[in-house]
């Protein structure tokens, strides 16, 4: 399983992207499933459209259609964690998306997260694990 945020999943879309073709491969790549949550397919979606059109949003919507993306369910207890993080890692400006990855991976027990955001999540200290393996990795 592998745990996708948002920037993996715009930068695979968006072929004018710097990491496209490392973050397309890995995307396409793993063994999977790839998951994330609804926070962050709404963040890419926007992200998608905003970025190309909405031709490429709809695809990547067509993309959770056909198994390619699970979206995981966040839980009541998952939203009380989102809340936790928010309030704990204020000052670095978490974000619901990014806690919501955090969340699920801690309550599926993965440690190997999809995304382009190192700095938050090397300095979020996840409750089940020192920390999170992040993937595509540095250059």
């Amino acid at each position: 399983m592998l745990i996708v945020d948002t920037a993996p999943l715009v930068a695979a879309t968006d072929a004018a992207d710097p990491m496209h073709q490392r973050c397309l491969a890995l995307l396409q790549t793993h063994p999977g499933p790839l998951v994330t949550t609804a926070l962050v397919v709404a963040e890419a979606g926007w992200l998608i459209r905003r970025q190309l059109d909405i031709a490429a949003e709809a695809a990547f919507y067509t993309a959770i259609v056909q198994g390619q993306l699970t979206v995981e369910p966040v839980t009541a207890e998952d939203w009380g964690r989102i809340i936790e993080l928010l309030g704990t890692y204020s000052n670095i400006g978490l974000d619901a998306a990014d806690a919501s990855i955090v969340a699920i991976a801690e309550r599926l027990g993965q440690t190997v997260i999809a995304t382009l955001d190192e700095r938050d999540f090397r300095i979020v200290r996840p409750a089940h694990t020192d920390a999170f393996d992040l993937l595509p990795g540095p250059d």
